[in-house]
């Protein structure tokens, strides 16, 4: 099972996701994170980023879940290709040479979870705090969300200290095995058995 935590920059979704996984670790559910690709990217990105810079983010994110995936039966992503491609909607506009690609990726994942835009971005050394940039691309996501028809949760901005749980109910079901609805019948006592 493949779990994208979506969402402009500055919202939470990197401590989201570490939460997530501790909690799945305690468990014993084997999980992998895919953290962050854009700040390992070693093109210039945010405002300056590049078609270079984003196709170098795009393919990185796809080869870092795969790996992750061959071995992991769950992968929490702090982010997904959807997030990466708005970041080049926003720098170069539409780019129909990578749709087939992104509709196929997106695919692949099994649960995508928005996490709403609900303050201002700090600075970290690495991410952009220009907060009229945060929701534009808060904007572009909604937009394709919509645009292409991608069942997703929305979290709810007012309830964040809730959000770990709320992502937790709705994993359950896909980590617990369903019970049979006809059980094979217990073995019958009897003569050599038992």
């Amino acid at each position: 099972m493949k779990l994208a935590l979506i969402g402009t920059h500055g919202v939470g979704k990197t401590t989201l996701c570490f939460e997530l996984a501790a909690r799945l670790k305690r468990r014993d559910v084997d999980v992998e994170l895919v953290r962050e690709v854009a700040r390992r990217c070693p093109l210039p990105i945010n405002r300056d980023t590049s078609r270079d810079a984003q196709a170098w983010i795009l393919h990185t994110q796809m080869a870092w879940e795969l790996e992750a995936q061959a071995t992991h039966a769950v992968v929490l992503c702090d982010r997904s290709v959807l997030d990466n491609f708005c970041y080049l909607l926003y720098a170069a506009g539409p780019q129909p040479a990578w749709e087939p690609l992104l509709a196929a990726w997106l695919a692949t994942y099994d649960v995508l979870v928005k996490v709403p835009l609900w303050t201002t971005p700090r600075w970290d050394g690495v991410r952009d705090t220009d907060v009229l940039f945060q929701k534009a691309i808060d904007d572009l996501l909604d937009e394709q969300l919509r645009r292409r028809g991608l069942a997703h949760v929305a979290l709810d901005p007012a309830r964040r200290d809730c959000w770990g749980e709320q992502v937790l109910a709705l994993l359950e079901p896909r980590l617990s095995p369903m019970p049979l609805l006809f059980p094979d019948p217990e073995p019958e006592a009897g003569p050599g058995r038992g």
